[in-house]
């Protein structure tokens, strides 16, 4: 019987960067005085190698959405291609080969209450026949101990010019120009992202409060 790939896990892929930023910490401290525990600012140098590893990931996801249909809305009828909430969305993108089984995947991207504080957690469904089709496997965290975690969406009106950023997408036949993501943990705010979806349509979608 032939067995597909499982593929890293996120935990997996951004822990490596985060604990391979942390051994070169540990390694230069080392050096410097034999014995000598990790310093406050080789602490915070791992934190920003996880802040830029997960801000990374979701600019890259985010940013691949394609204008693809995943499901209809059963009280509209509308075809959905990209859901956006304050602290959820959903959207097709290509996956990438190293997290298991490629091709169009659809994202959900939310925060959860788990038994260590609110996370971001990100989860993996295939596009069969323009449906989301089962999970590939269970949701994985993506962050954790979160304290903020904040989604906006934005695009232009009919003269061209941005419209304020607002909480919740209300076009999901269509996808927003921008997509704003705001954090902050324990550690204090991470540095704001703003990300184009460069296949979405400037003139159609909207958004309201």
């Amino acid at each position: 019987m032939r067995h597909t790939a499982r593929g890293f896990t996120l935990m997996e892929v951004l822990l490596a960067t985060t604990l391979l930023a942390a051994a070169l910490a540990l390694a230069f401290g080392v050096l410097r005085a034999a014995g000598a525990t990790v310093t406050r600012g080789e602490l915070v140098s791992a934190r920003n190698e996880h802040v830029r590893a997960v801000s990374g990931f979701l600019r890259s996801r985010i940013g691949g959405a394609l204008p693809m249909v995943f499901a209809l809305d059963p009280r509209s009828g509308r075809s959905l291609r990209f859901e956006g909430g304050p602290q959820s969305l959903r959207f097709v993108a290509e996956l990438p080969a190293y997290l298991g089984r490629g091709g169009p995947q659809v994202h959900q991207l939310a925060l959860r209450e788990t038994a260590g504080g609110n996370a971001l957690m990100v989860e993996f469904r295939p596009l069969q026949a323009g449906e989301a089709g089962p999970p590939l496997r269970a949701p994985e965290p993506l962050a954790q101990g979160l304290r903020r975690f904040e989604l906006g969406y934005r695009t232009l009106d009919a003269q061209g010019r941005w419209m304020p950023w607002q909480s919740r997408w209300e076009t999901p036949e269509a996808l927003p120009l921008q997509v704003r993501v705001r954090i902050a943990d324990a550690g204090g705010e991470w540095p704001e992202l703003v990300v184009a979806l460069p296949l979405a349509n400037a003139v159609a979608g909207g958004a309201q409060p």
